[in-house]
């Protein structure tokens, strides 16, 4: 580890500085833990995060036994130096309750109304990604979606062409409502094969903003 990142960070009174964790794919914020000098050398050295247990008093490897460990795949630090990023792509639940998130519960309507964000229409895009995440992390016995990510990439796969096809059969029939249910499976078979193959659907969205703003070749 570089001096420069060290004298970056400003280490409290006890050479500790918080570490946020946020799923790399989703953006979902996982957990809050801390580093110390040697947790932060040791996760850039190994790719996966280790913390220092202010409980235990000892460097925590996580998910070394539960084997639910993170691999890192971005850190950086705030304007301040006084907290750290920790991007990483989870291995299962970042809970010791068994939770994807930490952050799993929330203020209960103690917020005014107006101080809600307004409604986004891509919002239900959001939640489903959050909530495949959550399933691919904690494997909820009896869910269709843990039932796709045991099967495998094969059974993904073999669902996405079926929508497909359902697709192409409603619209071939003009039947909009047929069309709408079967779009709305096709694309929520589409997002679990991403959070299969580790793909945000911010880098999907990136994509299409790139060729709606890549200039055509004039002839």
């Amino acid at each position: 580890m570089s001096e420069t990142l060290t004298d970056s960070i400003k280490w409290d009174a006890d050479g500790l500085v918080p570490a946020i964790v946020q799923d790399a794919v989703s953006k979902e914020v996982l957990m809050m833990a801390y580093m110390n000098k040697e947790s932060l050398a040791l996760t850039l050295e190994k790719g996966e995060a280790v913390f220092w247990s202010r409980s235990r008093q000892e460097l925590w490897h996580k998910g070394a036994t539960s084997g639910n460990t993170q691999k890192v795949v971005s850190l950086r630090y705030d304007c301040d130096g006084d907290t750290l990023l920790v991007q990483a792509i989870p291995s299962g639940p970042a809970c010791h309750t068994g939770s994807y998130s930490c952050f799993y519960r929330d203020a209960s309507g103690e917020l005014p109304q107006e101080s809600l964000p307004a409604a986004d229409r891509f919002a239900p895009l959001s939640e489903l990604e959050s909530t495949i995440a959550k399933r691919h992390a904690e494997r909820p016995e009896g869910s269709y979606t843990t039932y796709l990510f045991d099967k495998g990439l094969d059974k993904i796969l073999k669902k996405i062409g079926e929508e497909t096809a359902e697709v192409i059969i409603g619209a071939k029939n003009h039947d909009k409502a047929e069309t709408r249910a079967e779009a709305a499976d096709l694309i929520f078979h589409l997002m679990v094969l991403l959070r299969e193959e580790n793909i945000p659907l911010d880098d999907v969205l990136q994509e299409l903003e790139f060729r709606h703003r890549k200039p055509t070749k004039k002839n």
